[in-house]
């Protein structure tokens, strides 16, 4: 028996082995892929490779160049004497073992389920057309696509939109909701998506797809298979289409859980189909073997039916790669019985569009739906010296707090560096600063950073 197993070696896996082997414990990580997760792989850092190149052929040289490294730099942490790394499929036997497609079976004390999400499809006619991709293919591609339709403006959709059309694309996004980006504000969201239209990208807001057809058309460059492919789709009750090259779905992701036989270890899927955990990211006692220990204890013992964990996207939680890590970081800290304060509750998160936009706490809206009692402040990149001298003045930041200048709540931002200015934030309301507090802070003039005391 080893101290802990971890199904998975994506940002929230490979780190928590990391915490934990550094702190003595003994760890088997499985991963059937390639060390570092979708993030790593196809998501999070192929996609910024995109957003800092020129081109588009620049963009595919360096993507892979940055993902080899960053993957080599995974696997050399991974080689600590106390982890063990097995390049194979886990699943389980029961609670505390698993075993492997070759045979071999793993037993702990504590078993961390950190195996992610995937793209989420529709299910409407033509779905399964080869020109219909995930944002896993869409970086694979070799050839400009002349046309990109994308559907869904959620963070995937709207960075792919911004990437694509730099790069030359005519892009149509089309999205069900009144509004993009549904985790910012919305002032802060519609701002970002007519700058985006100004540069080219055509949006269908309040759209529902009904399928997509193929449509034969003339080779010709950009042209993915020699033929083209038209979306069909309803808005404010009109039937509409458009004709592209290549369909991007990006509505959603859903948890990674096939193959687990999550059903031996007693653990039964939320209706969302992610695995249910408490606040401290253990699998909640209802969904545990009959008999089960339901009383919380920091170092498990005599349980041998083990003890379970899920973080990061298979919980459904928050679905953001330093969510996962951080939420490992807490699972091993509780195993070790070392007190954190890290406050899951304040999650900021960014979107890499052109320009970029970023939030941390409930937008405006939330705000007033919860009845909270809020003033909020606004600035403007515009009146910023160092917006200006960069020319780069289309942006906007509001911060919410209590009354009278009180505590900060929110902090929801567009424009050159918004997400640097939101982690400054974050780190505010982490301390429980006041909005008051903020403004005594001496910031460095002339920097972007100064939007954040300009607010009004």
């Amino acid at each position: 028996m080893t101290d802990m197993i971890i199904i998975g070696a994506g940002p929230g896996g490979y780190k928590a082995a990391i915490h934990a082997a550094q702190n003595g414990l003994k760890v088997n990580i499985f991963e059937e892929g390639y060390v570092g997760g979708t993030c790593l792989n196809v998501g999070c850092i192929p996609t910024k490779t995109y957003v800092h190149s020129a081109t588009f052929a620049e963009a595919i040289e360096r993507q892979q160049q940055v993902v080899e490294q960053l993957r080599s730099g995974v696997e050399t942490l991974l080689s600590h004497p106390n982890i063990t790394l097995v390049c194979e499929r886990a699943s389980f036997v029961d609670a505390h073992t698993v075993e492997t497609p070759s045979g071999q079976r793993f037993t702990a004390q504590n078993i961390i389920i950190a195996t992610g999400s995937s793209a989420k499809l529709l299910p409407i006619p033509g779905i399964d057309d080869p020109r219909v991709l995930t944002s896993t293919e869409l970086l694979q591609l070799k050839e400009l696509p002349r046309r990109l339709c994308i559907v869904g403006a959620g963070v995937i959709g709207m960075e792919f939109a911004s990437v694509f059309n730099r790069f030359g694309s005519e892009v149509t996004v089309i999205e069900f909701l009144k509004e993009c980006l549904p985790m910012l504000d919305s002032d802060i969201a519609k701002r970002l998506r007519k700058l985006m239209e100004k540069r080219g990208v055509k949006f269908y807001m309040g759209a529902g797809v009904k399928g997509l057809t193929p449509n034969p058309s003339p080779v010709g460059e950009g042209n993915c298979n020699g033929e083209g492919c038209t979306v069909h789709f309803e808005q404010k009750g009109k039937e509409l289409a458009v004709e592209a090259d290549v369909i991007l779905i990006a509505t959603g992701r859903k948890a990674n859980t096939e193959g687990l036989n999550l059903e031996a270890a007693g653990i039964t899927l939320a209706p969302n189909g992610t695995i249910p955990v408490d606040d401290h990211f253990e699998v909640t006692p209802s969904n545990l073997p009959e008999g089960r220990l339901t009383e919380r204890t920091v170092s498990p013992s005599g349980d041998d039916r083990g003890t379970l964990y899920a973080i990061g996207d298979v919980n459904g939680r928050q679905m953001l790669a330093h969510a996962a890590e951080y939420q490992g970081h807490h699972v091993i800290n509780r195993i070790l019985g070392i007190e954190d304060h890290i406050r899951f509750d304040i999650m900021p998160g960014a979107i890499f569009t052109e320009p970029e936009a970023a939030n941390v706490g409930p937008s405006e809206d939330q705000l007033k739906e919860a009845g909270v009692a809020f003033e909020c402040h606004k600035a403007f990149y515009r009146a910023n010296g160092k917006a200006l001298a960069m020319n780069e003045t289309e942006g906007m930041l509001k911060l919410c707090c209590e009354p009278e200048e009180g505590r900060i709540l929110s902090c929801h931002a567009f424009g050159p560096h918004a997400a640097d200015l939101v982690q400054e934030v974050t780190t505010a309301m982490n301390l429980g600063a006041t909005l008051r507090q903020l403004r005594d802070t001496v910031h460095i003039h002339p920097t972007l950073s100064e939007v954040l005391i300009e607010v009004n």
